[in-house]
């Protein structure tokens, strides 16, 4: 069971929604992180109300479309 993360891309043009599950809120960011883990793609943002990362999950050609 692979449990690494490989950041692929950083800083990307499009823009995403989040929910940040501590604060109960929904917030949109275009500064995100794509990582695949277990052969899955995320998209990781830091949380604007705290220090805690969202997690979000992308298909495989979600991550390919914000490589672009």
């Amino acid at each position: 069971m692979k449990a690494l993360h490989t950041v692929i891309w950083r800083e990307t043009m499009t823009e995403m929604e989040f929910y940040d599950v501590k604060s109960k809120k929904k917030f949109k960011t275009s500064t995100f992180t794509v990582k695949e883990k277990n052969g899955r793609y995320f998209a990781v943002a830091k949380s604007p109300t705290g220090t805690h990362e969202c997690w979000r999950v992308m298909s495989k050609d979600q991550a390919m479309k914000v490589k672009k």
